[in-house]
């Protein structure tokens, strides 16, 4: 199955109430060959509208992120969230909720079968790599679950609410592009 045979099963998907007030599904997007995959918790509103991951404001600072360190959504990570469709008021995502969408996620970690799996944001982090796991302390941190190695890292929208913990976003970006580069990352 491909991406997009996946994309297009799941924009027919009522299995919770959020797709009632979905303008989109939120589904994807970047390089489907991608060493590094990028999870979010689910789509914003912009995201909504768009129907692509991280745009607005806090797509803009992931993508400073991601430049600094020679990255870019277009050519060389592919971005998911956990949930398809946004939350009324960008409220987090209910665990029900969650446990209804993740095998979408599932699915495309298969197909997209990267070696880094970027958590981005405490809500993705715990439901990815363990309940315990805490962005704050952690963060920058590898766990090999699967033969994958996850890390979580602060998501944008936290950084631009506290801009002090910008320079450890960055540091964990960096930590990242290296494990990568030892790990042979294809461009």
């Amino acid at each position: 199955m491909t991406l997009d045979e996946l994309k297009n099963e799941c924009e027919t998907c009522r299995k919770c109430e959020l797709c009632e007030s979905r303008n989109n599904i939120v589904f994807g997007f970047g390089n489907p060959n991608a060493d590094i995959m990028l999870i979010g918790e689910a789509p914003g509103e912009n995201e909504d509208l768009s129907g692509m991951p991280f745009v607005g404001r806090s797509g803009k600072l992931l993508d400073e992120f991601l430049n600094s360190v020679g990255l870019d959504r277009n050519e060389n990570v592919y971005i998911a969230n956990m949930l398809k469709c946004r939350p009324p008021k960008n409220r987090d995502p209910k665990p029900f909720e969650q446990d209804l969408c993740i095998d979408w996620l599932k699915k495309q970690i298969e197909i997209v079968s990267p070696k880094i799996i970027v958590c981005v944001g405490r809500i993705s982090a715990q439901r990815m790599i363990g309940k315990s796991f805490k962005v704050t302390v952690q963060h920058g941190e590898f766990v090999d679950i699967d033969g994958i190695l996850y890390t979580g890292t602060y998501h944008p929208a936290a950084i631009l609410r506290n801009i002090h913990n910008k320079p450890y976003a960055l540091k964990d970006w960096k930590i990242i592009k290296q494990k990568a580069v030892e790990l042979g990352m294809r461009d």
